[in-house]
């Protein structure tokens, strides 16, 4: 790809769950255009996303989400120096979508394609908020499906420090969000609760899995859902949200810094959708300031599903000379730091 002084302008796809996304960032930092067609008022009724109506629901959306992006960004295909595709992880079938349109957009206007793993693409949402951002550096990645401790030493160059031994963090969130009654997506509305709750209500469990770095939400999960079977009308349920949240705030933080004091970086990214969560950013952000530590977390808008953060990414993987080629492949899961497909 041509060098930095040269405006290039990405166009980013996103279809692994239930958010069908299309952006056009410049140079990796500039959001030009961001389109995000949610699907969270379809899948709410059932209690999470339901994979064959996702996948449905991309296909309707697709087309008209890329055309938007473009005309908000009042541009044309040929104005587009890179594609960008997240191919994996995720849903199959949601992935399969926006890959096939992606490999013909490439295709037809001869754009350079790039693959990108879903979780590389959160950590460069943090690319996209003018923040001073210096390698090594810890990230911590959580989200619906992931909680991760990726450590970076530059562009493209990952290693998994920590990741979930069960249930992921936002898991547990949307789970223990359907045993109180709350609905689905379970985070939001948690974070809110837990704004007018005691911490100290219920003395929830922090798991530790030996001497790792590993995440394990899954006692936490059920300890919860227990308490609110046999116990939890005897509370304010704004107390039990507190008391959950704050146990999984205090896992996540404890280990983040135990990465940090590990590796000796000076710089922690947030990244995913829990990490929109206000108790967690409070959390990482106060520490890293008595550590003297760089903290940085994007806007909640880029920490869910979004195509912004994949145009990022494949930013710096074009400049790398990526490509992956009209055989793209898909996967439902895929470690990340695999090579690109």
């Amino acid at each position: 790809m041509a060098e930095r002084a040269v405006r290039v302008k990405v166009l980013g796809i996103e279809t692994s769950c239930d958010e069908t996304s299309a952006a056009v960032v410049e140079n990796g930092d500039c959001i030009i255009s961001n389109v995000i067609a949610s699907q969270i008022d379809i899948h709410s009724k059932y209690g999470g996303v339901v994979p064959e109506v996702a996948s449905r629901r991309h296909v309707e959306l697709i087309l008209p989400v890329v055309q938007e992006a473009l005309d908000q960004a009042g541009l044309t295909f040929a104005d587009i120096g890179c594609i960008g595709a997240i191919n994996r992880p995720g849903l199959i079938g949601a992935l399969i979508v926006g890959a096939a349109a992606a490999k013909t957009i490439a295709y037809g206007a001869d754009i350079p394609l790039v693959a990108l793993h879903h979780l590389e693409a959160h950590i460069y949402a943090n690319f996209l908020t003018n923040a001073h951002i210096e390698f090594p550096l810890i990230c911590l990645v959580v989200s619906g499906g992931h909680s991760d401790i990726v450590y970076m030493t530059g562009h493209g160059q990952y290693q998994i420090l920590a990741r979930t031994r069960d249930d992921a963090a936002g898991e547990a969130f949307d789970k223990c969000a359907r045993a109180l009654g709350l609905g689905y997506p379970g985070g939001p509305v948690i974070d809110k609760l837990a704004g007018s709750g005691d911490t100290n209500a219920v003395d929830f469990p922090r798991a530790k899995v030996g001497d790792t770095l590993d995440f394990s939400f899954s006692g936490l999960k059920t300890a919860v859902i227990r308490y609110a079977q046999n116990t939890g009308t005897q509370t304010r349920i704004e107390d039990i949200a507190a008391s959950f949240q704050q146990a999984v705030v205090d896992v996540l933080t404890d280990h983040t810094f135990r990465a940090v004091e590990q590796t000796g970086v000076r710089q922690v990214l947030m990244a995913g959708g829990v990490a929109a969560n206000s108790s967690l950013q409070a959390a990482i952000k106060s520490r890293g300031s008595e550590l003297g530590i760089s903290v940085n977390a994007p806007p909640p808008v880029l920490c869910t599903d979004n195509a912004a953060m994949a145009a990022s990414a494949a930013y710096y993987a074009c400049r790398r000379g990526e490509n992956a080629g009209l055989d793209m492949d898909c996967f439902a899961s895929e470690p990340l730091g695999s090579a690109q497909r």
